[in-house]
């Protein structure tokens, strides 16, 4: 059986995936199989096979966090999700959550990266502007560094993303429930 360690090539892949549960790594790995000598994995949102990549094993790691802890449905969940920039929409966000109101409008877009991959911030910047999703998140599985988009220009740090049903902490004065 392949191991998470084998695709990062690094017996010490788990410490670059530190922000995972030791049980969501598991259930990561056994997912993984071999098919004509490569390392697959099924996708929990696309339910196909995927060439099991660093970045790949990171974003799985994602659509579980996403899933089991915050309790995202995965019918909100869009992978590869087109975004446009005027008439180009050749550009693709790794994880969109969708607005539970407005089925087809993001409202948390993620950007993962393989663990020591340390560019694409202003990329998620960039998409979450020309979407309008109010949240953004960007992870490399060992750390992961979340913002509030108030207005075009300007982002909040915030300690962590909401899950769906959650009072707003982020929004001085905020009243009743967000509607993630």
């Amino acid at each position: 059986m392949t191991t998470i360690a084998e695709i990062f090539n690094n017996a010490n892949a788990r410490l670059g995936l530190a922000q995972f549960s030791e049980a969501d790594i598991a259930a990561i790995e056994s997912c993984l199989f071999e098919k004509n000598g490569k390392c697959y994995l099924r996708c929990q949102v696309r339910n196909k096979e995927i060439v099991a990549k660093p970045e790949e094993v990171v974003r799985q790691l994602w659509i579980q966090r996403l899933t089991k802890h915050y309790n995202y449905p995965v019918a909100r969940l869009s992978l590869e999700h087109p975004i446009t920039f005027g008439r180009d929409s050749s550009k693709r966000a790794d994880i969109v959550v969708l607005d539970a109101d407005r089925p087809t409008v993001p409202y948390l877009i993620i950007e993962v990266k393989q663990p020591t991959a340390k560019g694409g911030k202003e990329q998620l910047k960039s998409y979450t502007h020309a979407t309008g999703a109010p949240l953004a998140l960007w992870s490399d599985g060992a750390q992961s560094i979340s913002w509030h988009r108030k207005n075009p220009n300007y982002f909040v740090e915030i300690p962590d993303i909401r899950p769906p049903g959650k009072l707003s902490r982020t929004s001085p004065g905020s009243r009743g429930r967000c509607k993630p």
